[in-house]
């Protein structure tokens, strides 16, 4: 089964070339909306807080602040809307799933540089 899986994942899923980042990185990701007819680009700004699965089933959540309120977006690697996906800043985080981060706020909230 597993096989298979991984045979449909290789033929006919488009693989997208983007940077390697992990846990702690600070990305800007830009994909496509659809507004009726008309397609536009928006940019979604913050700090990844986990990468989850493997190969062309991977996904990452991103999580940014709007004014007081935090704003998490899950992304499919893999998602056809996706355009590009640029690192801002390299994060030095010890933990590959930084769930602690939600609960952070003011300067207690950088991340080092790595």
């Amino acid at each position: 089964m597993e096989d298979l899986v991984s045979y449909v994942q290789n033929e006919f899923i488009t693989k997208k070339e983007f940077p390697e980042f992990s846990a702690g990185d600070t990305l800007t990701v830009y994909y496509q909306i659809r507004e009726g007819e008309k397609v536009r680009t928006q940019f979604f700004k913050g700090v990844v807080i986990q990468i989850k699965g493997q190969g062309l089933a991977k996904t990452f959540t991103i999580r940014k602040m709007s004014g007081t309120v935090g704003v998490e977006r899950i992304f499919p690697i893999n998602l056809p809307t996706l355009e590009k996906i640029e690192v801002n800043k390299k994060g030095k985080v010890r933990q590959s799933r930084i769930y602690y981060f939600k609960n952070l706020r003011g300067k207690k909230a950088r991340i080092k540089e790595a």
